[in-house]
C-alpha cells in the first residue's frame, strides 16, 4: 500500500530495512584461528612424527654395521711361567679362571682379570712328558700322545656351580670387586648368590696306538654322541709318517669308578713324511680327515668307511714360495681357516660340484680370501665356539679378530704382550675377550665388544657365499637346530617377496577394479550404482586376517584341486565377457534401453558364471590334453612346455592380430560401411569379426609357443615351477580381494568428479559411451585413478596377515607363481616374538621396518609427483 492510498489524516509510514552487521563475530574469528593453528601444528606434528620414527629406526639399526670395539685392556705377568712349553689353554665363560696345560700334565691356573696364581690339580702322567696334546673345541676333552706310541684320554673341566652366601668360606681372599679365592676355587659374586669355579681333571690309562717306541707327533680329537654313550674319535701321526684314525669305546669300572677305553685303529694311506705335516684335523663324526702340509697342500680323506679310508682330494692352498703355517676348523668342522707364511688368511670349504677330479665330486674351494694380510707369518688360529669369528696371531705377537663370512678384520688388538710371539692365545667362550700369553710370561687380557660381527651392508643386501652353498646367494635363515648354525640375514629375499606379492596382486586387482569403476560410473544405471558401490565399499571392511584365514584353509585346497581350470579361467572369463558385450550390442536400441540397470547387470553376471562353469567343465579335459592329466606334475618338469607358453602368448598374439586388422580396415573404409548398417546387422558383423580374430590370435599364440619351445624356451624354471599348496597365486587372489574395493572406490569417485559438460559434449558429438569413457573420462580423472592405484600398491606392499597365512613364508627369490614367498612385513610378524632384545636378529628386523618405511616413502613421493602432472593436464580442460 502506497502513501497515496492511505486514508485522509493518517500519517505516512516509513519502511524499515534490516541491515546485517558487517563485522565478523569474535566466535567465528576465534574458531577460524583455532582451526588454522590446529591444522598447521597438526601437520607439522605429523611430519615431525614421521621423521622421528625414521630417526629411531636408523638409531636402532646403526650398530649392525659397527665393527665393534675394545672395552678394556689389562696386562700383568704370571707368577709362575713354564717358559712357553704350553700345549693347551682355556678360560671359563665368566672370565674368572684361566689355565695353561703343559706337556708334562702340569696346569698353571690363574685369575684371568688380575693374573693371581691359583692352586690347580695336575694330570698324573706317571712322570712322563707328552710329545703332543690335542683337545676339542671347548677344551673339556684332552688327549696326550707320548714318545712310546701310546695315547691317554683325559678330561679337563672348568666346573661351575651356584652356591648360597651362607656356604662361603670364612678365609675367602679378595681378588677384585667381583671374585674371591678360597682353596682351589674362585667365588664370584652374583645377585643374592655366588658362583663357584674350580678345576677338575680325569685321566684314563695309556692305550698303545703306534708301534712301541714310535712317538706320536700330531693328534686331533673329537667327542660326539651322547653323555651316556660318547663316541671318542681321534687321528694321530707318528714319527714314521703313519696316520691312524682311532675310535675309543669307554667303559666305567663300577667298583672303582675308573674309566678305561678300548681303542680300535685304522691306518690312513699316505706317502708324506712326518716333518712335512703342519696340522691334522678331524671333523666331529670322524668321517673326514684333513692333512695340511708345509707347501700348502691339503689332503682330504673320506673316512666314513672306518676300515677303508680313502684319499679323495689333493689341493693346493698356497702359491709357490709361501708355506702353510696354521690350519684350523671353524665352529661346525666344515670350513677351514688357512694361514700362510706371508701373513695371508683364507677360508675354504667343500663344494659339491660333481667333479670328476675328486672321488666324491666335492671340491675344496677357496671361498673367502679378501682378508687383510698380517705383518708377519700367521702362527696360530683360534676360533669362536659360537660364531664364525676367529683370531689370528703372527710370529711378531700381533693378534687380529676376524669374521670368516664377511671377510672383515674387526679389531687389531693393541700392545701385544710379547713382540717375539705368543705361547698361547685364548678366545673366550662368549666372544667377549681375548687372552694372550707371551713367551716372556707377560699376559694381555683384551675385553672386546663385537655384538654384530656377521652384518655388513654386503651381507644384508648383497650375495654371500655361505657354508654348504655352491655359490654366493641371497639367503634369509635366522635360526636352525644346530649349535654351529650361522645366521643368514640377507634382506633381498624379503624385499623381493614384498614386491612379488604386491605386483601379482596388483596385476589381478587393477584391471578388475578399474573396469568395474568405469562400468559403474559410465554404463550402470544410477539406481543400481547406488546399491553396487556401497556393497563394494563394504568389502574393504573385511579384516585381512579373515581373508588370509579363508585363503589358507579354503581357497588353497580348491585352487590345488582345480588348478587347470583356474589357469584357463584367466583367458576364458575375459573372452566370455567381451563376447557377451558384443551380443548385447546386437539388441535394438529401445530394447537395450528398457533393459538397462539390473537386467543388464544380471546378464553380465550370468556370463561370468557361465565362463566359470565352462572352465570347471573343460578343465579336466584341458589338463589331460595339454598337461598330461596332472598339472602339478607338469610344473615339476614332465611333458612339453608349449601349452603354458601358449597361454602366455595369447595377449601378445591378440594385440598383433587386432592391430593388423585395424591397419587393414582403416584403408578399406570398414568403419564407414559399418555405420551404414542397422544395429542388429552391425552387432552381428562385429561379433563375427571378433570371433575370427580371437581364433586367429589363438592360432598365432600356439605357433609362437611351439617355436619358442622348439628353441628350448620354457616357462618352467621361471614364471612357473614346482607347485606348492600355499603359494603366490593364493596370496595374489587374497590380497587382490582386499585391494579391489580400495582402488575401485577412489577411481570411481574420481570419474564421477569429471565435469558433466565434458561428458555431455562428447556424447553430443556422436561418441559412444565407451569412446567417451576412454578418451574423455579416464584421461581427465587420471590423477585420481593413479592415486587409487598407488594407494592400492601401498596397501599391497604393507600387507601382513594375508601373506603370513597364505604363502607358506618361504624366503626365496624366484618368480614362480606356484611357490611361496616372505614379505618384509610378514617377516617382522613372524620373527620378532622370538628375537632377543638388541640381538642381531632384533636389529635386523628393525632394519626390515626401515626398508619398508623407505619403500613406502619413495613410492608415495613418486606417486605424488606423477599425480601432480596428471592434475595439471586435467586442469587445462
Amino acid at each position: 500500500m502506497t502513501d497515496a492510498m492511505l486514508p485522509p489524516g493518517e500519517p505516512a509510514r516509513r519502511s524499515v530495512v534490516y541491515e546485517r552487521p558487517k563485522t565478523t563475530s569474535r566466535a567465528v574469528l576465534f574458531m577460524d584461528r583455532l582451526a588454522d593453528r590446529a591444522i598447521t601444528y597438526g601437520g607439522l606434528f605429523v611430519i615431525f612424527t614421521v621423521f622421528a620414527i625414521m630417526a629411531f629406526l636408523i638409531w636402532v639399526c646403526l650398530p649392525l654395521i659397527h665393527a665393534g670395539g675394545l672395552e678394556s685392556r689389562a696386562r700383568y705377568r704370571l707368577e709362575t711361567h713354564a717358559g712357553g712349553n704350553y700345549a693347551a689353554a682355556q678360560t671359563d665363560e665368566q672370565l674368572a679362571l684361566a689355565l695353561d696345560l703343559a706337556l708334562d700334565g702340569h696346569i698353571e691356573a690363574f685369575h684371568a682379570p688380575t693374573g693371581r696364581s691359583l692352586p690347580a690339580p695336575a694330570f698324573d702322567l706317571g712322570g712322563r712328558v707328552a710329545t703332543t696334546v690335542g683337545k676339542t673345541l671347548g677344551g673339556a676333552d684332552i688327549i696326550f700322545g707320548f714318545a712310546d706310541g701310546t695315547v691317554r684320554l683325559g678330561e679337563l673341566n672348568l666346573k661351575q656351580m651356584v652356591v648360597p652366601e651362607t656356604v662361603i668360606p670364612a678365609d675367602l681372599q679378595t681378588l677384585n670387586e667381583r671374585d674371591g679365592l678360597s682353596g682351589g676355587a674362585i667365588f664370584s659374586r652374583i645377585p643374592g648368590q655366588y658362583r663357584k669355579s674350580s678345576i677338575e681333571t680325569a685321566i684314563e690309562p695309556p692305550v698303545q696306538v703306534a708301534p712301541h717306541g714310535v712317538a706320536i707327533v700330531k693328534v686331533d680329537y673329537r667327542v660326539s654322541g651322547t653323555a651316556e654313550r660318547p663316541l671318542k674319535t681321534f687321528v694321530s701321526l707318528d714319527a714314521a709318517g703313519t696316520i691312524r684314525l682311532s675310535q675309543a669305546a669307554s667303559t666305567v669300572n663300577m667298583m672303582t669308578g675308573e674309566t678305561s677305553s678300548d681303542v680300535v685303529s685304522s691306518e690312513i694311506p699316505t706317502d708324506v713324511a712326518a716333518p712335512q705335516v703342519v696340522a691334522l684335523l678331524l671333523n666331529a663324526d670322524g668321517s673326514r680327515v684333513i692333512v695340511g702340509l708345509q707347501d700348502g697342500t691339503l689332503l682330504r680323506f673320506n673316512t666314513r668307511d672306518f676300515r677303508n679310508p680313502q684319499l679323495v682330494e689333493r689341493t693346493r692352498t698356497m702359491p709357490d714360495g709361501v708355506a702353510l703355517t696354521a690350519l684350523a676348523y671353524l665352529n661346525g668342522d666344515n670350513s677351514l681357516v688357512v694361514g700362510g707364511s706371508d701373513g695371508s688368511t683364507s677360508v675354504w670349504f667343500g663344494v659339491d660340484r660333481k667333479s670328476k677330479d675328486t672321488a666324491d665330486g666335492i671340491v675344496l674351494t677357496q671361498v673367502h680370501a679378501d682378508f687383510e694380510a698380517m705383518p708377519a707369518a700367521v702362527s696360530d688360529i683360534r676360533v669362536s665356539q659360537r660364531t664364525r669369528l676367529f683370531i689370528t696371531s703372527d710370529v711378531a705377537g700381533d693378534v687380529w679378530i676376524r669374521h670368516a663370512t664377511t671377510e672383515r678384520t674387526l679389531l687389531k688388538l693393541p700392545d701385544p704382550p710379547d713382540t717375539a710371539g705368543l705361547s698361547a692365545t685364548i678366545f673366550a667362550p662368549r666372544d667377549d675377550a681375548v687372552l694372550g700369553i707371551g713367551k716372556n710370561g707377560e699376559v694381555a687380557l683384551w675385553r672386546i665388544d663385537i655384538p654384530h660381527p656377521e652384518t655388513t651392508l654386503q651381507s644384508l643386501f648383497g650375495k654371500v657365499w655361505y657354508e654348504g652353498y655352491s655359490e654366493p646367494q641371497y639367503v634369509w635363515q635366522s635360526t636352525a637346530s644346530q649349535d654351529s648354525f650361522e645366521p643368514k640375514l640377507s634382506l633381498v629375499p624379503l624385499i623381493f617377496g614384498t614386491f612379488k606379492a604386491a605386483i601379482y596382486a596388483m596385476l589381478l586387482a587393477v584391471p578388475i577394479a578399474l573396469f568395474a569403476a568405469i562400468y559403474t560410473s559410465e554404463f550402470l544405471h544410477w539406481k543400481v550404482r547406488s546399491v553396487v558401490k556401497p556393497v563394494m565399499e563394504l568389502m574393504a571392511t573385511l579384516p585381512s586376517v579373515v581373508i588370509g584365514f579363508i585363503a589358507a584353509l579354503v581357497l588353497s585346497p580348491i585352487v590345488e584341486n582345480w588348478i587347470a581350470a583356474i589357469v584357463i579361467a584367466f583367458a576364458v572369463i575375459p573372452i566370455t565377457l567381451i563376447g557377451a558385450a558384443f551380443l548385447w550390442q546386437m539388441l535394438p536400441k529401445d530394447t537395450a534401453l528398457r533393459l538397462e540397470g539390473i537386467p543388464k547387470l544380471a546378464f553380465f553376471f550370468a556370463a561370468v558364471f557361465a565362463a566359470v562353469y565352462a572352465c570347471v567343465w573343460i578343465g579336466p579335459a584341458f589338463e589331460a590334453a595339454f598337461f598330461g592329466g596332472n598339472f602339478k606334475q607338469w610344473t615339476a618338469g614332465e611333458g612339453s612346455g608349449t601349452p603354458f607358453l601358449f597361454l602366455l602368448m595369447i595377449p601378445f598374439a591378440a594385440i598383433v592380430m587386432f592391430s593388423l586388422w585395424s591397419m587393414v580396415t582403416a584403408a578399406l573404409g570398414y568403419r564407414d560401411w559399418l555405420r551404414q548398417q542397422g544395429d542388429v546387422t552391425a552387432g552381428g558383423v562385429e561379433l563375427v569379426r571378433w570371433a575370427v580374430l580371437i581364433a586367429a590370435s589363438l592360432l598365432l599364440a600356439w605357433i609362437i609357443a611351439a617355436a619358442l619351445s622348439g628353441v628350448g624356451i620354457d616357462a618352467r624354471g621361471g614364471l612357473v615351477d614346482t607347485y606348492i599348496q600355499r603359494n603366490t597365486l593364493i596370496a595374489a587372489f587374497a590380497i587382490s580381494f582386499a585391494l579391489i574395493p580400495i582402488i575401485y572406490t577412489i577411481a570411481e569417485d574420481a570419474m564421477n568428479t569429471v565435469p558433466e559438460h565434458l561428458r555431455a559434449g562428447s556424447l553430443a558429438c556422436g561418441a559412444s559411451k565407451w569412446q567417451t569413457a576412454r578418451w574423455i573420462i579416464v584421461p581427465t580423472a587420471g590423477s585420481g585413478i593413479f592415486s587409487a592405484i598407488m594407494i592400492g600398491l601401498g596397501r599391497a606392499v604393507g600387507e601382513t596377515m594375508i601373506v603370513v597365512m597364505a604363502t607358506g613364508n618361504t624366503p626365496v627369490t624366484d618368480f614362480n607363481l606356484f611357490n611361496g614367498l616372505r614379505a618384509l612385513s610378514a617377516n617382522i610378524n613372524v620373527e620378532l616374538p622370538e628375537a632377543v632384545k638388541d640381538s642381531t636378529l632384533y636389529r635386523t628386523l628393525f632394519l626390515c621396518g626401515l626398508v619398508l618405511f623407505a619403500m613406502t616413502f619413495i613410492i608415495n613421493t613418486v606417486a605424488e609427483m606423477v599425480r601432480q602432472r596428471f592434475r595439471k593436464r586435467a586442469a587445462q580442460l
